[in-house]
């Protein structure tokens, strides 16, 4: 009885192992022959692409000037050397040199000198260029500064400041050289997820100058929860980098179709990168080169710094945008604010930052009278305030 049971387990163990071992011959066949089928596959892409660059009769040119038009097993042709070598002379590098005043506590400030570099874009022969507010914004705010521009081609120049729209995070400088590269701007208006896109710029600074990014375009319409940053932005994985700031954005045509601003910098996430959209960005710099300044934008003619809900706990006071600076002649000082009041309402809606301040400022124009409410020594009080030009003063 026993040896039977022994024979039957051995015959059981005998069936099992038969039918494992054909299950992974199955396993094994099946995975070659979808190795084969995609090898095949890969082969006849490789055989038309080889087709198609040896026919005399394509103009290769087009593929530059109609981007997204010629396709390939639905792949999009695009030429990488030529577009860089297109776009990259139209980018240069801009070195600040600034003297900013720094507090040492107890012993009062000091002067010291703040170097920082970034890119710019090219936008006319007579030597108007585009870049960041944040890249020039130590020179703007320097006792005494310098501003450098360095071109692809080797030479430089000192730029002038011509204005800037802070909150949107745009400037606009200018050299004074004969026959620049100027940029060729695309539109940004049509834009689709996943289109070509490459960046353009000086990374960490002009030993990185002209470097080129190769990605898509990830995301379109993006809003990114940071000061001074416009909204609408391009999002794309083609990395951006610190000195990036203020380049160029292209197309598969070597068209700039974005400003190069900001990026995500942390552990958790990597290659999501932003630009200002180019259709958003040119009247305001058309504006600033015409004016100085972005025409009929309002403001209220103050310097604020916010109080989060920790502090306002800790001093117990309100949360709101605390006035540190009070612009001259300005509508906040005609209202009859002073600095250390507290802004905590604006037009009826409560305001916590400088960014839910300057989106109610949006809804607006220059010359509209709207409530605010202000706190000082322990009251709230209602007033009204007509809004300025905001000229660009600070």
């Amino acid at each position: 009885m026993e040896r039977e049971r022994i024979s039957c387990l051995k015959l059981l163990f005998y069936v099992l192992a038969v039918i494992v071992i054909l299950g992974c011959l199955a396993g094994v066949i099946g995975l070659k022959l979808h190795y084969d089928s995609r090898i095949a596959a890969l082969a006849q892409q490789i055989e038309a692409l080889q087709a198609l660059q040896s026919n005399d009769n394509i103009d290769r040119s087009e593929d530059l000037r109609e981007p997204g038009t010629s396709y390939l097993a639905g792949t999009v042709l695009v030429n990488v050397p030529e577009i860089a070598q297109k776009a990259r002379a139209s980018v240069v590098g801009i070195r600040v040199t600034a003297l900013v005043r720094t507090s040492l506590g107890w012993f009062g400030s000091q002067l010291i000198e703040q170097p920082s570099e970034g890119s710019g874009i090219i936008y006319s022969s007579d030597g108007y260029i585009i870049t960041n507010y944040h890249v020039v914004e130590n020179y703007i705010n320097s006792a005494k500064g310098q501003l450098e521009v360095f071109l692809a081609d080797g030479r430089s120049a000192v730029a002038e400041y011509i204005g800037g729209d802070e909150q949107n995070d745009l400037a606009v400088i200018k050299i004074d050289l004969d026959k620049l590269p100027v940029a060729s701007f695309g539109s940004s208006s049509n834009l689709r997820i996943g289109e070509f896109a490459m960046a353009i710029g000086n990374p960490l600074g002009m030993d990185l100058a002209g470097s080129v990014t190769v990605g898509v375009i990830s995301g379109i319409d993006r809003r990114v929860q940071a000061e001074n940053v416009a909204e609408g932005l391009i999002q794309t994985d083609a990395a951006i980098n610190p000195g990036n700031s203020g380049g160029a954005l292209v197309n598969a045509a070597g068209e700039v179709i974005g400003i190069n601003t900001i990026k995500i910098a942390t552990t958790a996430v990597e290659g999501i990168g932003f630009a200002i959209p180019i259709d958003f960005a040119l009247p305001i710099v058309d504006s600033i080169i015409e004016h100085g300044y972005v025409k009929g934008r309002p403001a209220i003619g103050i310097k604020g710094s916010e109080i989060n809900a920790l502090t306002a706990r800790f001093y117990q006071i309100p949360q709101g945008i605390l006035i540190v600076d009070i612009l001259e002649g300005s509508a906040a000082e005609k209202a009859g604010l002073k600095v250390n009041d507290i802004i905590v309402e604006l037009d009826g809606q409560t305001v916590d930052s400088m960014s839910a301040l300057n989106k109610i400022l949006k809804q607006h124009r220059a010359g509209d009278t709207i409530s605010l409410k202000y706190y000082r020594d322990g009251k709230t009080i209602s007033t009204t305030l007509t809004l300025m030009e905001d000229r660009g003063e600070w």
